[in-house]
């Protein structure tokens, strides 16, 4: 039986359902709504864009087909995820947390801290072109030193993660960086430097702004920082050497490793090193007497997998000192399941294209092909809950448009990064909302003022639209 094409109404229908649905289930659960019900919901969603799809004549396992598709897509987020939490529940008993916690109190003032953050977390996103893996290094650590100064973790998170989109947007070893130019038929390096025009002045004014908050922040001064260091210092064993670990897995990925074995080497090492360095941590986790190579195991297996807590003579420091292991990311994971559902169904029926062509229908000048391209990154980062497919439909959609209007693929590549790439983490049921929260242990809504870049750039990259601003022309050949 033929298909028949979705109306706009329809198309917007299930969407319009589930962030009414999503609205009333946080409204109830407040901050556990990512605890289980929103994955539900999402299901939901899904259900309903299925009948949907049904009752125009789409074929069930055509709809799980594009399930498939989006779950395979990321599989190595989740697997990341994965080891993230292998890595994070390694690096607490080794004490490379701590010591990064230790030696940040010594170094970081309180006065300059938030701006620091987003500087440190730009040059390792940078280097590593991985803002998850900036966010589960050092971007832990940071909101670690920002609870003992007594700065709010949203404003920590914030700036954490303004630096890191930054560092991932510009960095030619970031996926999303690659993507872009090749879904707008563009250049890699013509891209970066095409979006540092853009990027620049939005990292400028959130520098400046972070810098305005440090400066109006009271923090809990020297005396509590040098009794927290002291906490530290009684149950860990803290030196230079357990910074080898970091330094090798983000010399790993600077030498384009694959993600999942810098993480796998990482993992590894930072069970060697709380083996060499922090006997007594292994002991009081497995609550053994002497140390065997069987208690050794047990205690490095159950870092890895399952929830670690590490107690010190200091409170604060004993809510820093936790760790979930793989254990921890399995909601996160769970979450990003149900949403590759409800976008795999999206896609499936039409629906996602047929508002992307919405989208286009409307886009009568370059202003408002820009305006088109931003707001169905946006859209789908809604919808599909993948930045990935925020930039790879948006610019297949587009990529043609662009090219009537005589505008070079830079316009296009860079608009999808400056609202596709950055807005993501903006969005708790998105795969990377839902990941900086679950390893930043801040929720979405905590830190999603703060993080001024990441929704300050769609502004600026339509700024520069709307004053004909560096808008490259497409060469003739």
């Amino acid at each position: 039986m033929k298909k028949k094409e979705l109306s706009l109404g329809v198309a917007l229908l299930p969407i319009i359902i589930l962030v009414l649905l999503l609205s009333y289930n946080v409204l109830i659960y407040g901050d556990d709504a990512l605890g289980g019900s929103n994955q539900f919901i999402l299901l939901i969603g899904g259900a309903i864009a299925g009948i949907i799809g049904f009752f125009y004549k789409v074929k069930y396992d055509t709809m799980l087909e594009k399930i498939a598709e989006n779950l395979q897509s990321v599989t190595g987020a989740l697997l990341i995820l994965l080891f993230v939490g292998a890595l994070a529940g390694t690096w607490l008993i080794s004490g490379i947390i701590p010591a990064m916690i230790y030696y940040g109190l010594q170094i970081l003032h309180p006065t300059i801290f938030l701006p620091a953050c987003i500087v440190i977390c730009a040059i390792i996103s940078l280097a590593t072109g991985s803002s998850w893996t900036t966010s589960a290094t050092v971007g832990i650590a940071l909101i670690g030193i920002g609870k003992v100064l007594g700065i709010p973790i949203g404003m920590v998170a914030g700036a954490v993660i303004s630096g890191a989109y930054f560092g991932d947007k510009l960095s030619p070893l970031s996926d999303t960086t690659n993507l872009a130019p090749a879904m707008a038929g563009g250049e890699l390096f013509s891209h970066i430097r095409y979006m540092t025009l853009t990027t620049i002045p939005s990292i400028v004014i959130t520098l400046i702004v972070f810098l305005i908050l440090s400066l109006t922040q009271e923090t809990t001064g020297q005396a509590d920082t040098l009794t927290l260091m002291a906490a530290i210092k009684e149950k860990f064993t803290i030196n230079g050497w357990l910074f080898l670990v970091p330094a090798t897995v983000i010399l790993l990925i600077v030498k384009k490793s694959p993600p999942l074995i810098a993480l796998l080497v990482g993992t590894l090492m930072g069970g060697i090193f709380a083996l060499l360095f922090q006997s007594d941590i292994l002991l009081e986790i497995t609550q053994s007497s002497t140390l065997t190579s069987e208690v050794a195991y047990r205690a490095i297996m159950d870092a890895i997998s399952v929830s670690t807590e590490i107690t010190t003579s200091n409170a604060l420091l004993n809510d820093l000192f936790t760790s979930g292991g793989m254990e921890g990311m399995l909601g996160t994971i769970w979450l990003i399941i149900c949403a590759m559902v409800f976008g795999g169904i999206m896609e499936a029926i039409g629906a996602l294209e047929r508002i992307s062509n919405a989208l286009l229908n409307w886009a009568q000048t370059t202003f408002q092909l820009f305006a088109s391209t931003v707001a169905s990154c946006l859209a789908i980062n809604l919808t599909a809950s993948d930045q990935y497919l925020s930039i790879v439909i948006p610019g297949k959609m587009f990529a043609k448009a662009y090219k009537d209007r005589k505008l070079a693929p830079e316009n296009l590549s860079r608009t999808l990064e400056d609202s596709g790439t950055v807005t993501s983490v903006l969005i708790p049921w998105n795969t990377c909302g839902a990941y900086q929260s679950s390893v930043l242990g801040v929720g979405v809504g905590e830190y999603f003022i703060y993080a001024i870049f990441n929704w300050i750039s769609p502004f600026v990259t339509l700024l520069y639209a709307a004053f004909d601003i560096k808008i490259k022309a497409l060469k003739e050949k």
